[in-house]
């Protein structure tokens, strides 16, 4: 049994000690309810780094918490569902006493194997106690079509067979997952990916509490939460989950994506490995341009468009910023509207499209991409005359594009008071390095071009671009 050795040297370490101390035992149920409705009266976010689920998913996840029923999480993916679950260990307690060496966590006063119940009886006081910590409560495990039940529950192991101890004995068994998740929390993930008599075998531990191995007359009153997630489709519709394991469950909780903007915007942000920096107006085009895809009709809605997409085009902007850097010798890597362009081609293959879209896909990503553009900038530009800027620019193209540094477009930007205001509403003033004012200069163009103020021409490699 895993335990951590920098547990607070002034815990309990025998059961007498423990006793004495006042330490009092709870179910994990009832540990995590007291926890949520601890951080609920005082004001704490039980849930950090949970974006978008505030006035939906959590209130439902947390009334079955605090009801104690094993939940499942229906979803699509790349909802959240597996970071929903995991923030669950937050709700543990740091430090959990449980007798030292045990196989299955076993709380000191409550030993539930064989062996833990003859050490109790033989130590009494004297029993050893060690301290495990919250993150070693959580066991998740994917559901996968060749999981076996010796995987979740437990088989006879033929080591300790061979040792010379009878077929018969108990402590004969190698438990599985479930058991060793005793006192904490086990997840499932993709649950109706498990074979039928695989689901059969979870249908005592949610119900009666214990296992069966092999027909082993041994009861484990186990103290577990399950959770997991599965997609709608799979979990309701597909007869994929038998019902009286579904039955078992107490709550459903339907998952969602980002339903705001400015929660998909923050979800990239907290989750995107950046490279380059990125301003928040690409990163806004990026989560529009994300929700056009889960509008489509042209992408097969039923797989979903993941969160993970918009936070791979993030990180796909940002690199293509660095390498502009690269190749410029830029000393300061920064996204321009230009890098937008690497977007499509490079995550086509993280989408389904619907049946009849094949040979479109790349007209209807750059389509969906430009209306996202758009979009962003008639909300970030609301109420900012560029009719100036459309017209010095068609007297004096502006080039920009790959190869272009930002120096040298700032240095073609003509001198309108427009772009004052649009370097101010797009974070652009007020620095003197020239990246800031070429990306807000540059979606103020693209702007223009895409309402037919500007026109734009690409040179044969598409390395360069020029508004004019």
């Amino acid at each position: 049994m895993p335990v951590l050795h920098d547990a607070p040297t002034d815990l309990p370490r025998t059961l007498g000690a423990l006793r004495a101390s006042g330490h009092r035992q709870r179910g994990v149920k009832t540990e995590i309810r007291d926890n949520l409705l601890a951080a609920l009266r005082e004001g704490r976010d039980p849930w950090p780094g949970i974006v978008g689920f505030e006035s939906t998913v959590l209130p439902q996840l947390e009334r079955a918490l605090i009801a104690g029923h094993d939940v499942v999480l229906l979803g699509e993916r790349g909802q959240g569902k597996t970071r929903l679950l995991r923030s669950l260990i937050g709700l543990l307690d740091e430090w959990t006493p449980v007798i030292e060496g045990s196989e299955l966590s076993e709380h000191p006063f409550e030993p539930i194997t064989p062996a833990g119940i003859r050490r109790a009886a033989e130590l009494g006081d004297e029993l050893p106690v060690a301290w495990l910590h919250r993150s070693l409560r959580y066991t998740e495990k994917l559901a996968t079509p060749d999981t076996a039940v010796a995987d979740l529950i437990g088989d006879v192991d033929p080591v300790k067979v061979a040792e010379g101890r009878s077929l018969g004995d108990p402590e004969t068994i190698h438990y599985g997952l479930v058991p060793r998740a005793h006192r904490g929390v086990v997840a499932i993930n993709e649950l109706p990916d498990l074979a039928e008599r695989i689901q059969v075998s979870l249908l005592n531990v949610m119900e009666e509490r214990d296992i069966q191995v092999r027909g082993y007359t041994l009861r484990l009153p186990l103290d577990v939460l399950l959770v997991a997630s599965a997609n709608p489709e799979d979990y309701t519709n597909r007869g994929r989950i038998i019902t009286p394991l579904k039955d078992r469950f107490g709550a459903e909780v339907r998952t969602h994506y980002p339903l705001e903007v400015a929660d998909e915007v923050a979800l990239v942000e907290q989750e995107a490995e950046l490279v380059a920096e990125v301003p928040r107006h690409l990163i806004e085009v990026i989560a529009r341009f994300t929700r056009h895809l889960r509008e489509s009709s042209a992408i097969d809605q039923s797989s979903g468009v993941s969160a993970r997409f918009a936070v791979a085009a993030a990180e796909t902007v940002a690199a293509a910023a660095l390498r502009r850097a690269a190749l410029t010798g830029e000393s300061r890597a920064y996204a321009r509207p230009v890098d937008l362009e690497s977007v499509p081609a490079v995550l086509r293959g993280k989408l389904e499209f619907a049946s009849g879209e094949e040979g479109r896909e790349e007209e209807v990503l750059e389509h969906l991409l430009r209306r996202a553009t758009a979009d962003t900038a008639r909300f970030a530009l609301r109420g900012v005359d560029l009719a100036e800027l459309a017209e010095q620019v068609s007297a004096s193209p502006v080039r920009t594009g790959e190869r272009v540094p930002a120096a040298e477009v700032v240095a073609a930007l003509p001198s309108v008071p427009a772009l004052t205001e649009v370097a101010k509403r797009l974070g652009a003033s007020g620095t003197e390095d020239p990246g800031p004012m070429a990306s807000a200069a540059e979606l103020a163009c693209e702007y223009l071009f895409l309402t037919r103020k500007l026109a734009k021409d690409e040179s044969d490699d598409g390395d360069t671009v020029s508004y004019g």
